[in-house]
């Protein structure tokens, strides 16, 4: 049997799937850890992972494989998803000289804002497509001038699957998809921008090699082969951020095709074949995994910090009577849609995009203590939740994003009947329901790298939609008017703090 093993390097947790290459079939899956994995938030507006946690659990993902019944022997290709946008700092050992700033901290925010004043707004959405914002670049100049003595140190900087890829083969190397999520790939020249570089005074040693997104990016090391129970010499041949892997993962690849997930964080993610960009940088524009082979794919990305780390804190606040995520979903339908007026904005993770990189932060509003319940919250946060992406999908159809149709993975949020009937509702499109997820996409997309598969095609022939959720028509007028009330609340509230 020919395996293909693909890794999802989450913010919440590491999984790890085995795809046999010839029925695409999943023969085991693992998940590692059990709970969620800790952001470390030392000051507010902060979030810090260490690597060496995510290598960790790839390691005991792989041996919960095994337990499985998975045949490490037999893996023949490894694909690897990751958090976008992370800042991982090596010196020439290849050791972490901090802890890695991963995507939702804000704290870098200034910094990509002096940068797109000093480059011009003209030139970096012409040529970056978006404001390096509090992206991985920004981050690294964070450091250059909050932390000389930490980045006096660095060797090479990395996203979080470029480090995981190193501890697997020994070797630093980036994709041209992870420099664009980093706002350090110029979309004009088709080159690293050295612009950008030179705006934040950075050598340009500190960054890797290039290797493509789909091909051979290097070989499982010997020494990591006794570590992690994979031969020696397999083949890492594909590698993207999770929001373009997820993509992958639901075969979504051409212009008209919607990917959307509510994991940690929501995002609805389209295709375009020309080169655009939203004028106020509310969605961001990346490279897709297909782009330039040989047509112009790039990605739009809609990302709400804080979906389903806003469920986890209602989980853990109800968490006295011992709710799952199966009861807490069962619960949202016990209220009405608008949740008896209360509403709520699920902007606690971090700034957001879509105000601009301005602080709004989480609300729970019109909470009445005589009439609303906690099925009242639950389902506000369901709406809120669908309300944000709702909010974003406008912006891309300003770009010229169109569908009726969105692909979404049974996972997470989506896992909730409620959730999938809200989000039908709210944005009028038909949701069509795959049982797939990240790290099964990736390792088909693995196999696409090896060559193990002709095309897209072949390796997601065994992909099928397992439901249809369709408008419901009375509903979408009520929440139509609910939408634009909550929406209009907050416009007014982003005015008064720009004032």
């Amino acid at each position: 049997m020919s395996l293909l093993l693909g890794l999802d390097i989450g913010s919440s947790s590491v999984k790890a799937s085995l795809v046999d290459a010839e029925s695409g079939l999943v023969t085991a899956t693992a998940q590692s850890p059990d709970c969620e994995l800790r952001i470390v938030a030392n000051q507010p507006g902060w979030a810090e992972q260490d690597p060496d946690i995510w290598w960790h659990h790839v390691v005991e993902s792989l041996r919960i494989l095994k337990t499985r019944g998975g045949n490490l022997s037999d893996i023949k290709a490894i694909g690897i998803s990751y958090q976008m946008h992370g800042l991982v700092a090596v010196d020439k050992e290849g050791k972490p000289v901090r802890p890695s700033i991963i995507w939702c901290d804000s704290r870098s925010a200034v910094y990509g804002q002096a940068a797109f004043e000093g480059l011009g707004a003209k030139f970096c959405m012409d040529h970056l497509l978006n404001n390096p914002g509090n992206f991985t670049a920004a981050k690294l100049a964070w450091v250059k001038e909050n932390e000389p003595q930490v980045y006096s140190r660095i060797d090479k900087i990395m996203l979080p699957g470029d480090y995981i890829a190193m501890r697997l083969t020994g070797e630093i190397a980036t994709t041209k998809t992870g420099l664009s999520e980093g706002i350090l790939w110029d979309f004009a020249e088709d080159r690293t921008s050295t612009e950008l570089i030179k705006q934040f005074g950075f050598s340009p040693d500190l960054f890797p090699r290039l290797v493509p997104g789909f091909g051979l990016q290097g070989a499982v090391s010997r020494h990591a082969s006794r570590v992690t129970g994979i031969p020696a010499g397999t083949p890492i041949s594909y590698r993207a951020g999770d929001q373009p892997n997820n993509a992958l993962s639901l075969n979504v690849l051409e212009p008209g095709e919607l990917a959307a997930t509510a994991g940690t964080s929501g995002v609805i993610y389209g295709i375009l074949d020309k080169v655009n960009h939203d004028p106020q940088s509310r969605v961001n524009v990346f490279a897709h995994v297909n782009h330039g082979l040989p047509n112009t794919r790039l990605g739009v990305l809609l990302c709400i910090n804080g979906t389903g780390i806003l469920y986890s804190w209602i989980k853990k606040l109800l968490d006295g009577t011992g709710l799952s995520y199966d009861a807490l979903n069962r619960i949202a339908d016990d209220a009405e849609p608008g949740s008896g007026g209360l509403m709520v904005y699920p902007f606690g993770n971090g700034v957001e995009r879509i105000h601009q990189n301005r602080p709004f932060g989480g609300q729970i509003i019109n909470l009445d203590l005589n009439r609303h319940e906690r099925s009242h919250l639950v389902r506000a946060a369901q709406e809120g939740i669908v309300y944000a992406l709702n909010y974003g999908f406008e912006a891309m159809k300003e770009m010229g994003v169109r569908t009726e149709t969105v692909r979404a993975g049974y996972a997470n949020l989506f896992l909730s009947r409620v959730f999938r009937q809200i989000f039908s509702d709210v944005t009028g499109t038909t949701i069509e329901l795959f049982d797939t997820d990240g790290a099964t996409g990736a390792a088909r997309g693995g196999g696409i790298g090896a060559g193990i598969y002709a095309s897209p095609a072949e390796a997601f022939k065994s992909l099928k939609i397992i439901e249809y959720i369709q408008p419901d028509t009375e509903r979408q007028k009520i929440y139509a008017e609910l939408y634009q009330t909550w929406k209009t609340r907050m416009l007014r509230e982003l005015d008064c703090n720009k004032s």
